[in-house]
């Protein structure tokens, strides 16, 4: 089974730790869990460490295969990354850039299945319209979307996205988030997504991580995790935990505990 566990991952910027003794998991396949906590406090740079994009310490396994020991060639078909940086603004059409970018790492496919596989995410993710425009010719948010297509094809066992949603709408964040989680379901595989709306994470997510003070401070199911003494400790917020209509949690905040005591 392709879970992933992280045992004593530690991880910063040269002489400066950001994340400190991180233990998550092991994360069963098919789950889509949400990265979450407050501007600054390592979301980033812990997908970046699991990417192998940031030297780290510790453990980071994948199916038991301890990812930092395995050929490049290996890692990138294991794990698909898309970091929060757009893709560019090229003169190349959105189907020519997820082409690419599939090819780039799965070589051995004919194109009769390349294309088919690349047709089935753009259809996936509503994209048929873009696929003969240039990245040049599009807005930010259309641009992550290409983006997000290039790592979905490739149908890695380990999605990892930072951010998938900040520069999108609310029609395309829905959509983006109800993909990712079909597709990993389906496929079988994990995702970790760092995102920053916590009702976003509720409503869509299996399990919350939530950093603060160089670590851990939470992870599981949403139910168990989510609480009052929660957003207090990773967002310096008072708020509350309840129930929408249809028996989600939806977070509502009341107000920030550091402005408060400044005023009193």
């Amino acid at each position: 089974m392709n879970a992933l566990q992280l045992t004593d991952v530690s991880v910063g910027y040269g002489r400066t730790p950001v994340l400190k003794g991180i233990d998550i998991g092991p994360i069963a396949p098919g789950s889509l869990v949400a990265v979450i906590g407050s501007n600054a406090v390592g979301k980033s740079t812990l997908l970046k460490a699991i990417a192998g994009l940031r030297p780290s310490t510790g453990r980071i396994l994948l199916g038991g295969a301890d990812l930092s020991q395995l050929p490049l060639t290996q890692r990138v078909r294991r794990v698909g990354y898309l970091s929060q940086a757009l893709p560019q603004s090229t003169s190349l059409v959105a189907y020519e850039a997820v082409t690419s970018a599939f090819r780039a790492v799965r070589g051995d496919l004919s194109s009769v299945q390349v294309a088919q596989t690349v047709d089935e995410v753009f259809t996936a993710l509503d994209l048929r319209a873009l696929a003969l425009c240039r990245l040049s010719e599009m807005s930010g948010g259309q641009r992550q979307m290409v983006g997000l297509a290039q790592v979905l094809v490739r149908k890695p066992p380990l999605l990892l996205l930072d951010e998938p949603t900040s520069a999108l709408d609310l029609r395309w964040q829905l959509n983006v988030l109800e993909t990712v989680r079909d597709i990993t379901r389906r496929e079988n595989a994990i995702c970790l997504m760092a995102i920053h709306d916590i009702n976003l994470a509720l409503r869509f997510c299996d399990g919350l991580i939530v950093l603060g003070g160089g670590g851990v401070l939470a992870a599981g199911p949403p139910d168990d995790v989510m609480s009052t003494d929660l957003l207090n400790r990773a967002y310096g917020i008072e708020g509350r935990v309840e129930r929408c209509s249809r028996g989600f949690p939806i977070v509502l905040t009341d107000r920030s505990i550091v402005r408060a005591s400044a005023g009193q």
